[in-house]
């Protein structure tokens, strides 16, 4: 089994990893890379879900990538619209050719003699495995595990006689016409989910522990639809973007500085939405602070439209067990299906599930601290991309590309082959904070445990702040005693891989 060279290593080719490529090329044309998808498809999150109505929950100026306007009329876009963005940001850029699909990669191993990665594949139809080397591994796999979603233990579950679907596992022939659905959850995949299936289902019942915040908002930005009638697109599609990010910064800030006074605005809203008679209290008005959780959004005010038409309802209680033909609840009531969705979330994962060694140890994430929010102390040469919670995931993951290819530049202009964070002495005392603060969702505190920590300064944080990591990520100095810049004797893979090209062919 040989093993390919490459400058770097791109996993995943979902909406970060052909990103990543674009800003690779842009920014460092001479660098050679492949992006392994262990999928055989493009496009990430988009191209694996399938349940009705996916869409995004951001809006697709800031989603979208800085260099590549977006041109659709709906700024909260379908999933099938994104996965279209994605492809042909890949297929105009003629990154598609760096694609190797169905290589999930399995472990990755350091070598500090070497100065360069050790990274297995593995085909999950052939069951073979392949090896690649390269200098620098850029991790574009997301956050959450493709394998499957997160479901509770639910009791009496395999008594039910219908049909129990996870929303990551949607089956292409399920029919819900006329059907009685119970959809469980009220975050972002169910409050997407109901008003689509509603249109033909019989009842569709959203049954939750507790209320989750949600805020009404066109799925069609004017302004920006306005301004590509007047300005060339680049232009228009910047403007958007500043305005968009900044109103969502503006938001976030407002939720932590005055967190009452934009629960009200959010309950008054939804007030006005379903009517004073409506029980907004046990329904809609969760017991912590906006964006403790992310927020829902409801484009268009479907979800409610859905629930005055009577076609939806929603219930707030606790399972106590499945029955053979639905939901049993704590109160004594019973909700009948003949189809129940698990829409309880996902199953986060470090790094990709990727077995990670430095020089045959083999690294526990939890016990590094964060650089950035992009690297970790005692793993050279590695950047995993992880977007926002609180704003859009594109603009951070752009921020991280382009801090990427300034590293790698550096590299080249001082013969340096690793960087590796390193704490400094004046760092001995930091308390350790979780890699992600004041987010309570639990598919974020059932894992948070297993990340690397998060210092008390600069660069030991992960401020999900995008003003602040504009500054850091573009402005601020690679060379600042924390990043520790160093030559082993070994020369690049690049030109490796072109001297054993040449005594091949003498």
């Amino acid at each position: 089994m040989g093993t390919e060279r490459f400058d770097v290593v791109i996993v995943g080719a979902g909406l970060s990893g052909i990103g990543a490529a674009w800003h690779l090329q842009d920014k460092c044309p001479g660098k050679s890379y492949v992006i392994l998808e262990g999928r055989d498809s493009i496009g990430g999150t988009w191209d694996l879900f399938r349940y009705p109505g996916l869409r995004s929950d951001s809006d697709m100026h800031t989603l979208g990538y800085n260099f590549k306007p977006w041109r659709e009329a709906k700024a909260i876009a379908d999933g099938s619209s994104i996965l279209k963005y994605v492809k042909d940001t890949a297929a105009e850029n003629g990154i598609e050719r760096h694609i190797r699909y169905r290589y999930q990669v399995t472990s990755a191993a350091w070598s500090s003699e070497d100065a360069a990665w050790s990274v297995t594949t593995r085909c999950e139809e052939s069951g073979s495995t392949q090896r690649f080397s390269c200098n620098f591994l850029l991790l574009c796999a997301g956050y959450y595990s493709y394998k499957q979603g997160y479901t509770p233990e639910f009791p009496g579950r395999q008594r039910f006689q219908g049909q129990i679907i996870h929303p990551q596992e949607w089956p292409e022939d399920c029919d819900y016409k006329d059907k009685k659905v119970v959809i469980i959850g009220s975050g972002a995949t169910a409050v997407t989910l109901i008003p689509e299936l509603a249109k033909e289902a019989a009842s569709v019942v959203m049954l939750q522990r507790s209320p989750t915040y949600m805020v009404s908002a066109p799925d069609t930005d004017r302004i920006a639809n306005f301004l590509r009638k007047v300005l060339p697109d680049k232009w228009a599609y910047a403007i958007t973007r500043f305005k968009n990010t900044a109103r969502q910064q503006w938001v976030y800030r407002q939720t932590r500085t005055h967190p009452e006074v934009v629960r009200e605005k959010l309950l008054h809203r939804i007030r006005e939405q379903l009517g004073p008679d409506y029980d907004i209290e046990t329904h809609f008005t969760p017991s912590y602070n906006p964006w403790d959780q992310r927020l829902c959004l409801v484009p268009n005010n479907d979800l409610f439209r859905s629930i005055r038409s009577g076609a939806t309802s929603v219930v707030t209680d606790q399972i106590e067990t499945f029955t053979e033909t639905g939901i049993q609840l704590q109160s004594g009531e019973l909700l009948e299906a003949d189809i129940i969705i698990t829409a309880t979330g996902l199953n986060l994962v470090v790094l990709g599930e990727m077995d990670i060694s430095v020089d045959g140890e083999a690294v526990d994430f939890s016990q590094t601290w964060t650089y950035k929010g992009l690297m970790t102390t005692e793993v050279p040469n590695l950047v995993n991309t992880f977007g926002y919670i609180n704003a859009s995931w594109t603009l951070r993951a752009d921020l991280i590309a382009e801090w990427v290819c300034r590293v790698l530049n550096h590299m080249d202009a001082t013969g340096t082959r690793q960087v590796l964070p390193t704490l400094r002495p004046q760092d001995s005392d930091m308390p350790a904070r979780s890699w992600i603060e004041d987010f309570s969702s639990g598919y974020m505190q059932r894992m948070m445990h297993k990340f690397p920590r998060q210092g008390d300064r600069e660069p030991w944080i992960n401020p999900q702040n995008y003003r602040r990591d504009k500054k850091m990520f573009r402005h601020g100095p690679l060379e600042d005693s924390a990043l520790v810049f160093s030559a082993p004797a070994v020369q690049p893979a690049s030109k490796q891989s072109e001297e054993v090209a040449l005594r091949a062919a003498s």
